[in-house]
C-alpha cells in the first residue's frame, strides 16, 4: 500500500483576486534535505529555515533532525508562488507527513500565515481576497494569524480562525483547545481621518462650488493659481465632501489595500480614498506594476480621490497613462506570461501653476517667464488628457482684508449643507441609474450611449447648446462631458431636466481653459 501524502489548501494573491495552492509533504529515505518544489520564489524557498526554528521553538521534532529527505509540493507547479503566507500549511503538511500531528479534516479548511521564528504568526497580505476566493469556492473554515482575522470576517460565509501561533493551532487540530471563530467584522463608513473643511477655507466661493458640482457627479477638476492660494485645501476638502462608501465599495477598497498590505493599521477601509503622490513617482508607483504585479495609486484611490500636486511636473508617461483609468474605470498591467486589469474608478484631482515661476496672469505679482516658456509649460498637458477632465477652473489669490475677516455666524453650517446637496444628488443619480438597464454610480460615469435616456434638455437649452457648438471647437468627448456636468448641476438644483443656466455653468467650467 502506498503512503498517503498529506495534501493542505492554501491560496496565492493574482493581482487582487486569488486562486487555489494545494500544499504537499513527503518523506524518503536518504541523506537529509528540505525542497521546496513548485516555481516558488526567493521568499518561500526562505521558508525552510522559519517553518524548521518555528516547529523546533513550538516543542516539536524539527525537520533538521529527520535524517530524511523532505519534499514539499506547491501545486499547480506551473503558476509562480510568491511570499510568506504558505509558511503554515507547510509546517502543517510536514507534521502531518511525519506523524506528529494526528489526521483532520482539511477538504473545507484552507490555511495561510507567515511563521516567526518562536512560532508566532506574523500578518499577511491579501486576506480579505483569500476570504472571498475561500467563499466562492465552497472553503467553511480560513486559518489566517491573529491579526489578519478582523480583515478576514468582513466576508459573512466563512469561518475565520485567528491563530496566534503554530503551538495553539496543533492544540485546535487535536481538539486540545478550541479556537473561537473570529465574529463578524462590520462596516461602519465614515469621513477621511485628516478631513479639510470648506469652513476653514477663506473665500474662493466660486472654487468651492466648483468642489461641490465634482463631489455630486464624481467629475475630475483642475485647478490653475498662482502658489498658496489654497488649491491643495481644496483637493483635500473634497474628499470630506463625498458620500461615505457603500458596503460593496469598501469591501472593493479593502481589497487593494489589503493587496498592497495597507490594512494592518485597520482592518477595513471604511472612508473615501485620498491619495496624493509626488509629482516625482514612477510609471509603476502610479499606475502598478512590479515583477509581481500589484495595484498603483490609481487603483488605491479607487471610488475616492487621486489628487496630484504641480500636475505638470509628473513624467509625460505618467501623465498619458492616466488616459485609460479616466475613460475606463481599470488599468491593464500587460506582461509576457499574463495580464492583470486592477479597478481604477477615481476622481482626478490637478493642481497647477500657470507657468514655470507661478505668477502669469497674477495682479499681484510680475511674471519672470517668456512667452515661449509659458507655452511649453503649458503644453505638458496633452489635449486628450485634459479632454478627459470635466471642470477646469483658475483659483485665484484670496484679498488679504477677506482671509483677516473672522467667519459668519453660520459658517460652520456650510459643510453640512454642502455634503446635504451632495447627497442628495447622489441620491437622484442613483434612483435615475437604477431604472436602466446599465447600472453607473454616479454621472461622470455615464456612458454617452446613455446619454439621450438619462439627460433631458429643455428646449432653451439644446437651442444654447446648438449656438454655443457652432462658435467653438469641441470634441465629441468635451460634448458629452458638458451634458454630464449639466445633468449634475441640475441634480444639485433638484431640476429633473438640464436647464439653460445649467448648460451655461456647464460650459463655464470647460471655456475658462480656453476651449
Amino acid at each position: 500500500m502506498p503512503h498517503a501524502v498529506p495534501k493542505l489548501f492554501s491560496a496565492e494573491l493574482d493581482g487582487i483576486t486569488a486562486e487555489l495552492v494545494e500544499v504537499e509533504a513527503d518523506l524518503n529515505v536518504g541523506l537529509h534535505s528540505f525542497s521546496i518544489v513548485g516555481l516558488a520564489d526567493k521568499a518561500v524557498s526562505e521558508a525552510r529555515e522559519r517553518v524548521n526554528s518555528a516547529i523546533k521553538n513550538s516543542g516539536i521534532k524539527p525537520p533538521t533532525r529527520e535524517n530524511r529527505r523532505i519534499t514539499v509540493n506547491l501545486a499547480p507547479a506551473d503558476v509562480k508562488k510568491a511570499g510568506s503566507r504558505f509558511d503554515l500549511p507547510i509546517a502543517l503538511a510536514y507534521l502531518l507527513a511525519s506523524d506528529q500531528l494526528r489526521p483532520f479534516e482539511s477538504h473545507h479548511s484552507l490555511f495561510i500565515g507567515e511563521l516567526s521564528l518562536d512560532g508566532a504568526l506574523r500578518p499577511v497580505p491579501g486576506c480579505i481576497s483569500i476570504a472571498l476566493f475561500a467563499r466562492a469556492r465552497g472553503f467553511t473554515t480560513l486559518f489566517v494569524p491573529s491579526s489578519n482575522a478582523a480583515e478576514a470576517a468582513i466576508v459573512k460565509g466563512v469561518a475565520v480562525i485567528p491563530v496566534p501561533s503554530l503551538a495553539v493551532l496543533i492544540e485546535h487540530l487535536e481538539g486540545r483547545r478550541i479556537i473561537p471563530p473570529q465574529s463578524s467584522t462590520l462596516i461602519t463608513p465614515s469621513f477621511p481621518p485628516s478631513r479639510i473643511r470648506l469652513q476653514d477655507i477663506h473665500g474662493l466661493h466660486a472654487a468651492k462650488r466648483a468642489l461641490i458640482i465634482a463631489a455630486a457627479g464624481g467629475h475630475n477638476l483642475l485647478m490653475s493659481g498662482p502658489p498658496g492660494t489654497g488649491k491643495t485645501m481644496l483637493a483635500q476638502a473634497l474628499a470630506g465632501l463625498l458620500p461615505p462608501p457603500t458596503h460593496e465599495e469598501a469591501i472593493e477598497v479593502t481589497q487593494i489595500w489589503s493587496t498592497n498590505g495597507l490594512t494592518t493599521e485597520r482592518p477595513v477601509v471604511t472612508f473615501r480614498p485620498f491619495r496624493a503622490p509626488h509629482h516625482s513617482a514612477s510609471l509603476v508607483a502610479l499606475l502598478g506594476g512590479g515583477t509581481n504585479p500589484k495595484p498603483g495609486e490609481v487603483s488605491l484611490a479607487h471610488r475616492g480621490v487621486l489628487f496630484l500636486d504641480e500636475f505638470p511636473e509628473f513624467h509625460r508617461d505618467v501623465l498619458e497613462g492616466l488616459r485609460q483609468p479616466l475613460e475606463d474605470g481599470t488599468i491593464s498591467i500587460a506582461r509576457a506570461k499574463k495580464a492583470l486589469t486592477f479597478p481604477a474608478r477615481f476622481m482626478l484631482v490637478g493642481a497647477m501653476n500657470p507657468c514655470p515661476c507661478g505668477y502669469f496672469e497674477d495682479p499681484d505679482h510680475e511674471c519672470r517667464c517668456t512667452a515661449n516658456e509659458i507655452l511649453r509649460y503649458q503644453k505638458r498637458l496633452s489635449g486628450p488628457l485634459l479632454d478627459r477632465i470635466d471642470l477646469q477652473i483658475i483659483v485665484p489669490r484670496t484679498p488679504v482684508n477677506e482671509l483677516r475677516t473672522p467667519p459668519r455666524e453660520n459658517a460652520s453650517d456650510e459643510d453640512e449643507r454642502a455634503h446635504a446637496l451632495v447627497v442628495r444628488a447622489r441620491v437622484e443619480q442613483h434612483e435615475r441609474f437604477a431604472r436602466s438597464a446599465k447600472h453607473f454610480f454616479a454621472n461622470a460615469d455615464m456612458s454617452s450611449l446613455y446619454i439621450d435616456e438619462h439627460c433631458a434638455l429643455e428646449p432653451e437649452a439644446e437651442t444654447l447648446l446648438k449656438q454655443t457648438l457652432e462658435r467653438s471647437f469641441i470634441s465629441p468627448r468635451s460634448y458629452y462631458r458638458i451634458i454630464r456636468v449639466a445633468q449634475t448641476i441640475a441634480d444639485l438644483a433638484g431640476s429633473p431636466s438640464i436647464k439653460k443656466e445649467h448648460l451655461a455653468e456647464a460650459f463655464q467650467y470647460r471655456l475658462r481653459a480656453g476651449e
